[in-house]
């Protein structure tokens, strides 16, 4: 299917030399985008490829057939090259050796930027793309616009349905079948835990970091408490920390810090976690939250490697338990805040109280259970209920 980052990408390659780096999940779609868009496609689980990188960018461009005259410059892909423990070094010399003869398109479901055994600084050499699940504005257009707000249009009922039970992952989206979603779901945990947990870190504990991921699951938009984590996966607190880190490094869950710039009393350390696969999620109102927090990482990581700005996701919180769920930043100043509700309810006076707080241009309540409404709601300055089908269809 057609996906956004396919004009990305495209508009990368036509407008900059660097390469481009593709991250994201597993099973969310970089294969598929690297083999659409490349002219010569190399995987690190393919065995020749395999056996070229290892030999170094001479070797992979003779591979390559990259010392024949062309016309213009073909797009190279190296899918899943976080995984050769030397990756760095390659693909600085290739890029170095053979940036007029090819463009590089690099993937991997890890990321690429925290992996360092070895390789000189690939500094300026480079741009990342984090590629997430589909989303309700990507359902609708695959267009890419030169600001970040998009009309407001309608996604069809069903759609809607399918994005909220089965995820955005492409495969049991398109399925749209509960057997081949379940079997899906415990093959790519398999994968998740049996190869990027023990092939890309030193964690020998997989037992016990998967019953950390467990308990994650039931702690969805909650405050992170380490102590009782720790407690109940037998580790000690710095371990949980290294181990929540990982699990956000290789793309299962993602944590949101507290703002606290101009809030009086505000609370400082506490993260609250979420998950990539918000379907993991058993209980409605968490299931929810995750699936607004989904759309606007999406957003803020699209917008910021699109080049709009530098834009980042919090959420609010005063020692007096105060609380909003969201706040997005642009270049470190508040642009908008949402509170998530299921169903209708009267409109939180939290939205009030931080906005004056942040001085954030809008504050949404957004009800997922609402009808959409074709209004920009961003013509808004005051806290209003926003329905989500309406909210999400403006951003990516």
């Amino acid at each position: 299917m057609k996906r956004i980052y396919d004009q990305l990408l495209s508009e990368h390659f036509s407008n900059n030399r660097q390469m481009a780096f593709v991250a994201g999940p597993r099973q969310t779609g970089k294969t598929t985008l690297a083999q659409n868009l490349s002219d010569k496609y190399l995987t690190w689980d393919n065995q020749k490829d395999r056996k070229s990188i290892i030999q170094g960018a001479d070797e992979t461009a003779d591979y390559l057939d990259l010392n024949n005259l062309r016309e213009k410059q073909i797009i190279t892909a190296f899918d899943e090259l976080h995984k050769y423990s030397k990756w760095k070094s390659f693909i600085k010399g290739f890029f170095d050796l053979y940036n007029d003869q090819t463009k590089s398109l690099v993937t991997g479901s890890a990321r690429l930027n925290i992996f360092k055994k070895g390789g000189d600084s690939l500094m300026g050499r480079y741009f990342l793309y984090r590629m997430h699940p589909l989303s309700v504005a990507e359902l609708i257009s695959q267009d890419l616009l030169d600001t970040e707000l998009r009309k407001p249009q309608s996604i069809g009922s069903e759609e809607w349905e399918t994005l909220l039970t089965y995820g955005g992952f492409p495969e049991p989206f398109l399925k749209r079948n509960m057997r081949f979603y379940n079997r899906w779901r415990r093959m790519r945990t398999e994968q998740f835990f049996t190869e990027d947990v023990r092939d890309l870190t030193k964690i020998q504990e997989i037992a016990q970091i998967q019953l950390l991921s467990d308990i994650i699951k039931s702690q969805v938009g909650q405050l992170l408490n380490y102590s009782n984590l720790a407690t109940s996966v037998n580790v000690s607190q710095d371990t949980i920390k290294r181990w929540i880190t990982t699990l956000g490094n290789l793309y299962y869950s993602f944590t949101i810090q507290p703002w606290h710039t101009n809030i009086k009393k505000s609370l400082i350390k506490q993260p609250k976690i979420f998950l990539w696969d918000w379907t993991m999620c058993s209980d409605v109102g968490a299931r929810n939250e995750n699936f607004i927090a989904s759309h606007l990482l999406k957003a803020v990581h699209f917008w910021t490697d699109s080049g709009l700005g530098n834009y980042d996701l919090f959420f609010l919180r005063d020692k007096m338990k105060r609380e909003v769920d969201f706040l997005v930043t642009k270049d470190n100043i508040p642009w908008f805040i949402v509170e998530v509700k299921t169903s209708d309810t009267q409109l939180s006076p939290s939205l009030e109280f931080f906005q004056k707080q942040t001085k954030a241009k809008h504050a949404f309540q957004v009800t997922l259970n609402a009808p959409f409404v074709n209004k920009d709601c961003f013509t808004h300055d005051t806290p209003i209920k926003v329905p989500a089908k309406t909210f999400l269809s403006q951003l990516v």
